[in-house]
């Protein structure tokens, strides 16, 4: 019965983020930023902690805490900054994804020509979807919404 219950809830989550893809992004931006923040702030204590131990080493730490809190900060305050920052990583996935089946494709071995394209077509899928995501953040809410209906479905479904 529990199960049902949370199969149910999930289908209904998922329906009105799909239907208000806001209401999927926020809380994810927001937890991220906190996250973040949190990490941000760390990072700065652990750089100031090592300043005396070495300073390249404390100044590289220090500066990584400073753009995690800036980060953090922006997801909290911004979405759509989180939005882009997630499409903007699965775009350069996707670039990776690329080159590794370029070198794939012209490598001598048969095995890995076969490889290499499949990763040559989910980097160009990469690539979309990362232009998708940091362009349209909205689409964002909806994947999140939709990941909130399979899950839900699935667990309806299945006979556990």
């Amino acid at each position: 019965m529990q199960k049902m219950a949370t199969a149910l809830i999930l289908i209904i989550l998922g329906l009105i983020v799909i239907a208000f893809p806001a209401l999927g992004l926020v809380p994810i931006a927001v937890l991220s930023g906190f996250l973040v923040l949190m990490l941000g702030i760390g990072l700065i204590l652990a750089g100031i902690s090592e300043m005396g131990e070495s300073a390249g080493m404390g100044l590289l730490v220090l500066i990584l805490g400073i753009i995690a809190l800036i980060l953090g900060i922006g997801f909290i305050f911004s979405p759509g900054l989180f939005a882009w920052v997630v499409g903007f990583l699965v775009w350069i996935i996707g670039l990776f994804l690329i080159i590794a089946g370029i070198v794939g494709i012209i490598s001598k071995s048969g095995g890995s020509r076969w490889t290499g394209v499949i990763s040559l077509i989910i980097g160009i899928i990469y690539l979309v979807i990362g232009l998708a995501l940091a362009s349209y953040t909205w689409l964002l809410g909806y994947l999140i919404g939709l990941w909130l209906l399979i899950m839900g479905i699935m667990m309806l479904v299945s006979k556990d």
